[in-house]
């Protein structure tokens, strides 16, 4: 993987597997495949804007989402990348969803990555995050993920 993206989608749906595809729609990530891998930033990645992908390409994704049928609630979704000093080495993926809205869940997100890197002895150069909130009117999804990328996924 030389490449990463942050992206966050939130959106309603007839079902809760439609209102998270939707949500993966918005966040521009609906026409891929993703495959849930865990949180680890490959060193020497190039932190990118979300570039177009080819269609039914396999992504590897660290993704977290939430649904909610509650009318009226507030959900939120967030995903941090924890950039080191030394780019030779790796970096950390965070995910937070629950109840609340966008701040609560970027601050989540922040405590996480900091944490991640004081355990790994690690100085921390950047944090990026993409966060999303969605107030629920039937049934609704809210959507963040971190997108590993090569060029062969570039439509």
């Amino acid at each position: 993987m030389t490449k990463m993206a942050v992206a966050a989608g939130h959106a309603e749906g007839g079902t809760a597997l439609n209102a998270f595809d939707n949500a993966l729609l918005a966040a521009g990530i609906g026409n891929v495949n993703l495959l849930k891998v865990s949180s680890i930033v490959p060193p020497e990645a190039e932190l990118v804007e979300l570039p177009a992908i080819r269609p039914g390409a396999l992504v590897p994704t660290a993704y977290v989402s939430i649904e909610s049928a509650i009318p009226g609630q507030m959900i939120s979704a967030a995903v941090g990348l924890g950039l080191p000093v030394d780019p030779s080495q790796p970096g950390v993926i965070m995910e937070f969803s629950g109840l609340g809205d966008r701040a609560t869940a970027e601050a989540a997100v922040r405590q996480m990555v900091e944490e991640a890197f004081r355990v790994r002895h690690s100085p921390l150069r950047e944090v990026r995050v993409a966060v999303t909130e969605h107030r629920v009117e039937r049934l609704g999804c809210a959507m963040a993920a971190a997108v590993l990328l090569t060029d062969d996924h570039l439509a």
